[in-house]
């Protein structure tokens, strides 16, 4: 009998705990697809909720409309400005964002690496209306010479075209400002991509003759490709998103192609700026507006995931 016992004993504790485990898994199954459909329910309640206030405008006679043309003829500059902007502090922040993220991964020691690292993730901390202040009160000033210098010697390329701003409140001042604010994004992921590159990859490369720079564009670059775009994307939809840095840099005006004069505005910055004073048909047309930058995001990370999605095939563990 107590034989019996004994061996059924360690069975039942075995059955009692399998059935603990996957009553624990149907629990937080459970609650991560109540998750899921929340995120995905939020998402869909912003959408109606944009769509909805901003019906009037798209139904308003096109005289009603700010800047007597329409909606469209209001809303197309702001886009464009919008897309100017992100794509100006793209073209900064990524190469310096992955360039740093491989010094500090690849490069450098540890007692300088963790300190560097610390201070760039500590750029993510700061507001963006003290990246706004800082911008028009110290950076646009220090522009002002080096926009002049490019209208003397550029200004037949129509980016550089004058009269220069003699504030430095210009499009490329907020590229600058919106380059530093996304700098830790692209950087603190890439380097967290860099880090998890298999060693037995950039051993057998080293093991072959290939320097560290060659061991780097053959293992660590490819292997670490959708961190970097997803960085970047990530990083973009930050910079389309910002508002007080912009509205508090940028002078805004009418669309130019310069990027040295006072001029151009932002889907965010105008929505900011008017929002508070607005009602009636003005109150829906920068809703509406609010609808367009939201849809330019959402294909933003359509187009994200399709591009992450065409090189995931590539990973160190094959």
């Amino acid at each position: 009998m107590s034989t019996t016992l004994t061996t059924q004993e360690p069975s039942a504790l075995a059955e009692d705990a399998a059935s603990g485990g996957r009553a624990g898994d149907s629990v937080f199954a459970g609650f991560s697809l109540g998750a899921g459909i929340l995120i995905l329910a939020s998402l869909a309640a912003v959408a109606l909720f944009l769509f909805l206030e901003a019906l009037p405008t798209f139904q308003a006679p096109a005289e009603e409309i700010t800047g007597g043309a329409g909606f469209w003829s209001y809303i197309w500059p702001l886009i464009i400005g919008t897309v100017i902007a992100a794509v100006i502090a793209l073209v900064i922040a990524t190469p310096i964002g992955v360039l740093v993220a491989l010094y500090i991964s690849h490069y450098a020691p540890a007692r300088i690496a963790k300190p560097v690292g610390y201070v760039i993730d500590l750029l993510a901390a700061i507001p963006s209306v003290i990246y706004g202040a800082w911008g028009t009160t110290v950076l646009a000033s220090a522009l002002v010479p080096f926009y002049a210098w490019l209208t003397a010697n550029l200004g037949f390329i129509p980016l550089f075209a004058g009269p220069a701003s003699q504030t430095g409140k210009t499009m490329l001042t907020v590229g600058i400002v919106l380059a530093i604010m996304i700098l830790p994004i692209i950087t603190a992921m890439s380097r967290e991509i860099f880090i998890q590159t298999p060693k037995l990859h950039e051993e057998a490369a080293l093991a072959l003759g290939a320097t560290r720079w060659e061991m780097i564009r053959m293992t660590v670059l490819p292997f670490a490709r959708p961190g970097i775009i997803s960085s970047v994307m990530l990083a973009l939809g930050r910079a389309l998103g910002e508002t007080m840095a912009v509205a508090l840099v940028l002078s805004g005006g009418p669309l130019t192609a310069s990027l040295v004069q006072s001029g151009n505005q932002t889907i965010a910055a105008e929505i900011a700026l008017n929002f508070p004073e607005a009602y009636g048909l003005r109150l829906s047309e920068l809703i509406a507006a609010g609808l367009i930058l939201f849809l330019i995001t959402l294909v933003v990370n359509m187009i994200a995931r399709a591009i992450i999605a065409r090189y995931k095939e590539f990973s160190g563990a094959n």
